[in-house]
């Protein structure tokens, strides 16, 4: 009878050793498991927190920063002079969806859509994934609009773009009548060798010009002067959206 007391003491005591090896084991298996969430977890917190920190950052140096300081001085920015041509297509409107084919790239003039952009379909950035048809902002040109157009060599996340979107953070609608859009390969003939933004102003009611600057680089300062030389009352439709 004590022998088989002893056996049972011992299988019992075997039994125990084994749970608590087990509990020890899952123990370290639980402690793993909340490890690896935990790195998880923190990984995809800063792969959210990082751009938002550094887009503050930047929207912040922004905010500091006046226009002219944005970019490359106008000298440096390899501007050609201000072309001025003989405007053409005041309240010239081609239903849409029909396609228009421009002859300059990118216009400063021309037959337009009637749906013209008003209210929040009005922006000072566009990129070229929400970006209007181009009939439409020629339609924005005619109200008294500058556009400052960037070609496929400006890239999101290039100094250039980061450049262009600062500088439409200058500027607030209805105060300003300024929009940036991008020019693709899809929408006409590349910009002159070397030229890689275009600033285009449709001026009037009177004498009505298609005035374009071509630039190498964005810069602010050029920016500035062209839209103080070209203000949006001296349009064609002068007060319009």
């Amino acid at each position: 009878m004590a022998k088989k007391n002893s056996r049972d003491t011992e299988r019992r005591a075997i039994a125990e050793q084994l749970r608590k090896e087990q509990a020890r084991k899952e123990k370290r298996r639980s402690l793993l498991i909340l490890g690896a969430c935990i790195v998880v977890v923190l990984g995809l917190l800063a792969a959210a927190l990082i751009p938002y920190i550094r887009q503050v950052r930047e929207d912040n140096r922004i905010e500091g920063t006046a226009l002219t300081e944005i970019g490359p001085a106008a000298s440096a920015a390899g501007c050609d002079p201000v072309k001025r041509d003989k405007a053409t297509g005041s309240a010239d409107h081609v239903p849409p969806p029909e396609k228009i084919d421009y002859p300059q790239a990118p216009p400063a003039s021309g037959p337009h859509w009637g749906n013209f952009l008003q209210g929040s379909e009005i922006r000072q950035f566009y990129s070229t994934d929400d970006r209007p048809e181009i009939e439409r902002l020629v339609h924005s040109l005619e109200h008294g609009h500058t556009i400052l157009w960037y070609d496929d060599t400006v890239k999101s996340g290039t100094d250039a773009y980061q450049d262009i979107r600062a500088m439409a953070e200058k500027f607030e609608y209805p105060d300003d009548y300024f929009i940036a859009a991008p020019w693709t390969g899809d929408d006409g003939d590349p910009f002159p060798e070397g030229k890689h933004v275009a600033l285009t102003h449709w001026t009037g009611p009177e004498d009505q010009e298609a005035v374009t600057q071509y630039c190498a680089a964005p810069s602010g300062e050029a920016v500035g002067t062209f839209m103080e030389d070209f203000p949006k009352e001296n349009a064609p439709e002068p007060g319009a959206a």
